[in-house]
């Protein structure tokens, strides 16, 4: 899953410039004819160290079963547990 997600923020960064112009130019029928996976709305955040995609937390950037994880072994500086 970690792969797929990789590759669908390639082909949205490779198609960004054109999408943009097609929709400047109101063009929805050429938008449409490119490759689903290259629409920014079809990545997923995902933990950068299980693979997670639910309970992401951004700022960290990581599940929140690791975030608990990481704040417990004190790896995650400024956080107590009872601020969690």
């Amino acid at each position: 899953m970690k792969a797929r997600d990789v590759k669908r923020k390639k082909l949205a960064a490779r198609y960004a410039k054109k999408r943009e112009e097609l929709k400047a130019a109101g063009d929805f029928i050429a938008l449409s004819r490119l490759p689903r996976n290259s629409s920014p709305v079809r990545q997923r955040n995902r933990c950068k160290l299980t693979g997670r995609p639910r309970g992401y937390i951004r700022q960290f950037g990581v599940c929140r079963n690791q975030f608990r994880e990481l704040a417990l072994m004190g790896k995650i500086p400024g956080v107590t547990k009872a601020s969690w």
